[in-house]
């Protein structure tokens, strides 16, 4: 039985999922052939990932592809209660509701995991972690998942260095359609998106402070300048700060940034990014957001003992007024992943691929099933080629190809 706020609101969410379908061409070809073969039946797959439009068409194709279909959220903020509702009225069974307490969101985890699924998608390593907080006895084999972030990939990748990942993983945010693309261009254009719905305010001509020059980080930085801001970029890692410099930001550390700053958006999948010393040197009104995966890079409680008082000022933005200067620090979304917990998330195009990933390395994992090690596995060279292809194929873009004197030359015939 499904545990959703208002079932009333199902006829808006199933909306919302018909207007992404129109959106996701490759994921809809890609979902026709499993469709057509049946490619899950008899399996039961769980789901943790942000409960929105994009992620409930991903569950159709699974739930029409012969699997019963157990889906929650990954982030308590990040669920939409319309879209949830419209998910569980089209016969998936959804855990979620926008804004539950710790405690509930992990018993909505817990109620996946009672299903006992066959394979299961995660994002940010909440199910998994879940799984392995379950008695032994309460245990049973899965055939293995899929990982979606790359804050969930860090997460494995330490189990797997200490011997407790229980079942094999696909790091699915490994592949090039995925972190190139969903990483880079769809965290850039969401979380401004996100930033300039919840605020009103202009970007142009204003100073951006993004924490990490990863591929989210450059998405971040590329889009604030396209609108006109100067982007100052925070590094711990030098080859990247060199990037950043040569793509013509200015690279500097945090100390420095602070004072400077008019929004500050943190996407490094660290804790304590911006913390007490940083809050006291910001300008009036300046801006918190956070891109990462979970609400640590912000210290919120920090930020709460240096503030005289709080006050919610507008949806998604809580205003911390400073003790030690009278300034006011407005935080965006809690601290939480802004393009999800105050917006909608990447554009459909970008998941498009994502979730072609996601499903082709399902039906990897089954046919592989029984793959040797419990280890994190890569996205198989094919399948990244696959949706690649299928994606350009869907928007009308052809591609040359060697003749074969050119392969020959190359040493590829």
């Amino acid at each position: 039985m499904s545990i959703i706020r208002n079932a009333r609101l199902a006829a808006r969410g199933v909306q919302k999922i018909e207007w992404v379908k129109d959106f996701m061409p490759a994921l809809t070809e890609i979902g026709k052939q499993l469709i057509a073969e049946q490619a899950f039946t008899g399996l039961k797959i769980g789901m943790s990932i942000h409960m929105e439009a994009k992620t409930a068409y991903l569950a159709t194709i699974l739930q029409q592809a012969g699997a019963k279909v157990f889906a929650t959220g990954c982030n308590p903020l990040s669920t939409q209660d319309d879209v949830a509702a419209g998910l569980a009225s089209l016969g998936v069974e959804v855990y979620a509701v926008h804004g539950i307490s710790s405690k509930g969101y992990s018993q909505h985890l817990n109620m996946v995991l009672e299903n006992k699924p066959d394979l299961i998608i995660d994002d940010g390593g909440d199910l998994l972690e879940a799984y392995l907080r379950l008695p032994d006895y309460a245990k049973w084999p899965l055939i293995g998942g899929c990982e979606e972030t790359t804050t969930g990939v860090t997460r494995l990748k330490q189990l797997e260095k200490h011997g407790l990942l229980p079942f094999p993983m696909v790091d699915v945010n490994g592949a090039q359609c995925k972190h190139y693309y969903d990483n880079k261009y769809g965290t850039g254009q969401s979380v401004w998106d996100a930033i300039m719905h919840t605020t009103n305010v202009l970007v142009a001509g204003k100073t951006v402070v993004v924490a990490g020059y990863g591929y989210c980080g450059k998405g971040i930085a590329m889009r604030a300048r396209g609108m006109g801001a100067h982007v100052i970029v925070t590094e711990i890692n030098s080859v990247k700060a060199i990037e950043a410099n040569l793509d013509g930001f200015e690279v500097m550390t945090m100390n420095e940034a602070a004072p400077l700053g008019d929004f500050f958006v943190t996407a490094t999948g660290c804790k304590d990014v911006i913390i007490e010393h940083h809050f006291l040197l910001m300008k009036d009104n300046a801006f918190l957001a956070n891109a990462g995966h979970f609400d640590v890079e912000i210290n919120l409680v920090q930020l709460a003992e240096e503030a005289k008082s709080v006050t919610h000022r507008r949806d998604d933005i809580m205003g911390y007024k400073l003790k030690y200067n009278n300034r006011t620090l407005n935080v965006l979304a809690g601290g939480r992943l802004v393009n999800l917990a105050a917006g909608n998330g990447h554009p459909a195009e970008i998941m498009d691929m994502s979730f072609s990933l996601q499903i082709l390395c399902l039906k990897y994992l089954l046919e592989h099933h029984g793959l040797p090690e419990k280890k994190v596995y890569d996205v198989p060279a094919d399948i990244d080629e696959l949706v690649a292809r299928t994606k350009l194929e869907a928007i009308g873009i052809t591609l040359d190809r060697l003749t074969s004197d050119q392969q020959a030359y190359l040493g590829l015939d």
